[in-house]
């Protein structure tokens, strides 16, 4: 298959560029997410519901009880501030609240927005499910370290990586990242193979125009529960709605 260059690498660059969304200024800023005990739904076996991870169809990764009556579904971009905001402060409550009680589901879907985000996201996914949540969470974390050196290559550094038969590699050399990945369990020649693996960028192009058109997804993060877009874009307006959702 085609490298991944010219207009296809346009595509990816200009695709839901917005980082943030007016969502978090919606009518429902002003919920209130209520400390109330959640039913627990107990995992098989005694087991855990957050170490319950595989990859869903669309290519995402969804975490916890597969019949879960609430499922979270977040669209987001490994170069976005507001989603590593997102990591930071709401994640984790997700996880350790709502999944672990069996309740909700927690599904993360990349929206691959530039060549840099494409690196990280082929990363991320690399070592397989497993791995996939740990991983985009320390990429979220140390975001301005590994973004900063790629925003720091010049126009004609950044032209002559995209213009390379594989682009993905060339800016995850840039800004550290396959380093970044080989020291939390990426080895090298692993590294390399999922950075150059054209059907997996093709798979993001197709999957990420199909759930823009899908659910009118305009920038991340942006969130679906049940199938339905809500309007919310930071954690104060998801977590009521989470809650609501929940019978």
């Amino acid at each position: 298959m085609k490298a991944l260059t010219g207009t296809a690498l346009a595509a990816l660059a200009l695709l839901l560029a917005g980082c943030g969304s007016d969502d978090a200024a919606s009518n429902n800023q002003g919920a209130v997410a209520q400390n109330v005990p959640l039913k627990q739904i107990p995992a098989p076996n005694g087991g855990d519901w957050t170490q319950v991870v595989s990859e869903t169809p669309q290519g995402g990764f969804v975490m916890g009880n597969p019949n879960a009556p609430v499922k979270l579904i977040e669209f987001g971009s490994l170069t976005c501030p507001h989603c590593a905001e997102f990591s930071e402060q709401g994640a984790p409550v997700i996880v350790s609240k709502y999944v672990k009680s069996g309740q909700v589901s927690f599904e993360f879907r990349n929206v691959v927005r530039d060549p840099v985000d494409l690196a990280a996201a082929l990363l991320a996914r690399c070592n397989g499910a497993a791995a996939f949540f740990p991983l985009s969470d320390q990429f979220f974390a140390s975001q301005e370290e590994w973004f900063g050196k790629a925003a720091a290559l010049t126009p004609e550094q950044q032209q002559q990586i995209g213009a390379s038969p594989t682009p993905a590699l060339g800016f995850a050399k840039a800004a550290g990242l396959d380093q970044f990945a080989k020291v939390r369990g990426v080895p090298a020649s692993k590294a390399q193979a999922c950075l150059t693996d054209q059907a997996q960028i093709q798979r993001f192009v197709q999957q990420n125009e199909a759930d823009a058109k899908q659910y009118d997804i305009q920038g991340t993060p942006s969130f679906v529960i049940n199938n339905e877009r809500v309007e919310a874009g930071a954690w104060p307006t998801l977590e009521p709605l989470i809650q609501a959702a929940i019978k």
